[in-house]
């Protein structure tokens, strides 16, 4: 066996998986070198704003913005001395220092490591912010086309996993749009609150910069395009938990969705199947096999970053004024919960893309139940002639006849005397057909569909 190979010891960058749970794009926007590239944007940034206020040189603003370049990083070095410091930043000023010459004294002039920390990683949020936005606003419009496809394609609505009451198709999908509608405005809601700088000092009082305290955290907000926080959020972690947990929201309505696919692509339904790519979903051994792949992922990064969420949760018990550990946490659960959104919002736009919807199988299996899934309507339409109890009981006579002696409820009906008094066999098989009992179902399609165009405007 080889011993050479050197690969990603996690699904987020291995080289067989990390397609599989994320994407290329929001890769890089949580990779090292981006990481370390908004290091250097935030330390460039605070250089500005303090030459903007007075409070460093002007030239020696200029110096560290011309002189901090990505590129000139020795990151095995910075590896090898994080990992004595504990956290990055330090090592990293250490180099920007040196390249600068002498304006370096006035690099990260009163900031302290969770400064430069917290900020670039609010960059990086507002980056997969608009990755995951995107991504929502294009399934969305597939939600949307396939809901008004098939507004009335009749299903049988299911509850319990039982069969209830007909439904449609396109009825089904409306509420996964809707779904995904509010996720669009929570969204756009959350960005005010995270998107805020971090600058505030060794224990938040802006201290080392006297009175020019608050003129600097604004010429720095000014400079990274971020909102100004009503007061230091070292410890007040709100903001990025509910990132996470709105992330965890997000891959819950796509793991809702894979469920309802992967039981409807199953041998016994038949009615749904992810798109047919020659190989994708094959068995090793079973030929016939055509697993739903995107749907399992989906499932899969919604358990994921569930579980990020409650550690984000958990992180926001913080000590005192900084502290002692929770913060470490997020460093686990921010990056690899936006990659596995990312990834299951991949697989989604792909699955449901090129759904295939077999509209004869969902007709028949909304009849295989021989019309007792319409039993209601029946009852329903019987009780204005016969009040509804007695209604009730005729209609639970003519059912348990159809579970009994076999035949359909259409059938069972027309021979009660108490039913063809009122209706002769015509009106029973209207009463007993599943598409004439589908309620408001393709009318809330039309509703649902209207609504989601306002949140696109």
């Amino acid at each position: 066996m080889s011993t050479s190979f050197r690969g990603a010891s996690t699904v987020v960058d291995s080289i067989l998986f990390r397609d599989a749970f994320g994407t290329p794009a929001m890769r890089e926007v949580f990779s090292d070198r981006a990481l370390i590239g908004r290091y250097i944007e935030v330390e460039v940034a605070l250089a500005r704003a303090e030459a903007r206020c007075g409070v460093i040189p002007a030239e020696a603003a200029e110096v560290i913005a011309r002189e901090s370049q990505l590129d000139r990083i020795d990151f095995d070095h910075m590896r090898e001395e994080t990992d004595i410091v504990g956290y990055p930043i330090l090592p990293l000023v250490h180099q920007l220092v040196a390249m600068s010459g002498e304006a370096g004294r006035y690099l990260h002039w009163g900031a302290t490591t969770q400064d430069i920390m917290d900020t670039a990683n609010v960059l990086q949020v507002r980056a997969a912010l608009e990755l995951v936005d995107a991504d929502i606003r294009t399934l969305r419009g597939i939600l949307a086309d396939l809901a008004l496809k098939h507004r009335d394609t009749p299903m049988a609505g299911r509850t319990h996993l039982q069969q209830a009451l007909p439904v449609t198709f396109g009825y089904k999908v409306a509420i996964w749009l809707a779904m995904f509608d509010r996720h669009q405005e929570r969204l756009a809601q959350l960005r005010e609150r995270v998107l805020v700088v971090s600058f505030a000092g060794a224990a938040g009082t802006l201290a080392s910069l006297g009175d020019k305290g608050f003129e600097v955290q604004a010429a720095l907000a000014d400079e990274l395009k971020l909102g100004v926080p009503a007061t230091t959020w070292h410890v007040a972690r709100d903001a990025f938990a509910e990132t996470v947990n709105l992330l965890a929201l997000i891959t819950g309505s796509l793991g809702k969705i894979a469920v309802d696919v992967m039981i409807m692509a199953s041998t016994e339904f038949g009615e749904l199947y992810e798109p047919f790519v020659k190989g994708r979903g094959a068995s090793s051994t079973m030929p016939q096999k055509r697993n739903p792949i995107s749907s399992e992922l989906m499932l899969a990064a919604a358990k994921a970053v569930r579980q990020h969420a409650g550690l984000m949760v958990d992180a926001m018990i913080q000590d005192f004024e900084r502290a002692t550990g929770p913060w470490h946490a997020e460093w686990i659960a921010l990056p690899e919960s936006f990659v596995f959104a990312a990834g299951a919002l991949h697989q989604a736009k792909f699955a449901l893309g090129g759904l295939i919807v077999d509209v004869d199988k969902m007709r028949h299996n909304l009849g295989i139940s021989r019309g007792l899934i319409v039993a209601e309507a029946v009852m329903m339409g019987l009780a204005p002639a016969t009040g509804r109890q007695q209604a009730h009981d005729i209609v639970y006579d003519a059912c348990r006849t159809v579970n009994e002696q076999g035949g359909t409820l259409a059938e069972a009906l027309a021979a009660l005397p108490a039913v063809t008094k009122h209706f002769d066999r015509a009106a029973i098989d209207r009463l007993t057909d599943p598409a004439n009992y589908l309620g408001l179902a393709p009318q809330m399609v039309d509703r649902a569909i209207e609504r989601s165009r306002q949140v696109t405007a």
